[in-house]
């Protein structure tokens, strides 16, 4: 990882980073705000030299926002205890103070190391529909629950909807915390804390529920995203659903390995999705959004060629429409793809697989079948 020193010239701090094994490039703290610029390369470490300073730059907060996956580092002559809390709520998760160690140093850059080698490892999955009632939810709990099966206990499903969301009644569990609760204490924001946030469904997947009580605060992007890079470091897959009707979410999707824009058979729903997935290419990388068809209909008016023509872009996947299955599951409280013996369980398992990276299993149940399943076929 790449490393920056701001602040003053010190050959003794110097001297320890590079002992460390990181040659430094060093900017005076004035240039600090230089690091958060729209075109600055972004650094892997930041290690802001404070001592001699009053208070927290403002500059600290204006490159965590802009470069959320940078790792910042601050040096202080000893640890105030107001602007460490200051700092932890921007994203700041190490710190340092006189007399310098080399081991104290040597510590905190392994605890970075490992926490993005943690990171690295995880996938994020975001959901987001076109429009409502498009399924994206049941999409999202579904995939969810394949992929907790693959790893029990090492995944996630996180409600985005602040309040009002319906993860929790899919699955079928009654939270006491939610999200709201997350955001709301960002200097609480541990393993142990959140362990107590979070509920887990019978199928095995713990859920981080959207709130049943009216929301007051506005939470800004920089809490959203140091929320789901924190649960990226502590589960395998985590899977956001993800609220269409906030623009703020878009905002916070850098760690997401897929976005998954879920549209319908309808022309107001693959307007949307093709205007949606154009601003996230334009903001993630085409590559990154995935266009999925929910409650697919082989007798629709409107067909995957329609569909594509429409979006500028291929149809990731189709997920055929079975609406008593899916009404089922929902007032039980149980997820279809804990199922395996039906055409939509089997295509969404599919789907995440091809997410997830997995090898696909020859289980005849779990193989794309069926006519979207046949054009998918011949069109890989």
């Amino acid at each position: 990882m790449n490393l920056v020193l701001v602040g003053r010239a010190d050959p003794a701090l110097t001297g320890l980073l590079q002992d460390a094994g990181h040659q430094p490039k060093t900017l005076p703290l004035e240039r600090l705000t230089d690091l958060a610029s729209a075109g600055a390369y972004a650094a892997g470490i930041v290690l802001v030299d404070l001592r001699g300073q009053e208070g927290l730059p403002p500059g600290v907060a204006a490159l965590k926002r802009r470069h959320p996956a940078t790792e910042i580092v601050l040096v202080a002559s000893q640890l105030d205890p107001a602007m460490m809390l200051e700092a932890m709520r921007i994203g700041v998760s190490e710190f340092l103070s006189e007399p310098l160690k080399q081991g104290e140093v040597e510590a905190a850059l392994a605890r970075i190391a490992a926490k993005r080698v943690a990171a690295e490892a995880a996938q994020v999955f975001a959901f987001v529909g076109a429009k409502g009632g498009v399924g994206t939810t049941t999409l999202a709990i579904n995939i969810a629950t394949t992929l907790g099966m693959t790893s029990p206990g090492n995944s996630l499903l996180v409600d985005l909807h602040l309040m009002g969301g319906d993860a929790a009644v899919y699955l079928g569990v009654e939270p006491k915390f939610s999200v709201v609760d997350a955001l709301e204490n960002p200097d609480r924001l541990d393993e142990t804390f959140f362990r107590s946030l979070v509920v887990r469904s019978r199928s095995g997947l713990d859920v981080l529920a959207s709130a049943d009580r009216l929301v007051g605060l506005q939470f800004d992007a920089s809490r959203i995203r140091s929320l789901i890079e924190f649960v990226a470091r502590h589960y395998r897959y985590v899977i956001l659903d993800v609220p269409r009707l906030d623009p703020m979410i878009f905002d916070v999707l850098e760690s997401a390995n897929a976005i998954v824009t879920v549209t319908s058979q309808e022309v107001a729903s693959i307007r949307n999705a093709a205007h949606l997935s154009h601003a996230l290419g334009q903001r993630y990388g085409r590559d990154k959004v995935k266009v999925v068809v929910g409650r697919a209909n082989r007798l629709a008016e409107i067909g995957r060629e329609d569909m594509e023509r429409a979006l500028g872009t291929g149809v990731r996947h189709e997920i055929p429409s079975d609406y008593r299955l899916a009404l089922q599951a929902v007032n039980t409280g149980r997820p279809l793809t804990l199922d395996n013996h039906n055409e939509l369980s089997g295509s969404i398992q599919a789907l995440a697989r091809e997410l997830a990276g997995l090898a696909n299993e020859k289980n005849g149940n779990e193989r794309r079948s069926g006519l979207f399943g046949r054009l998918a076929g011949r069109r890989s």
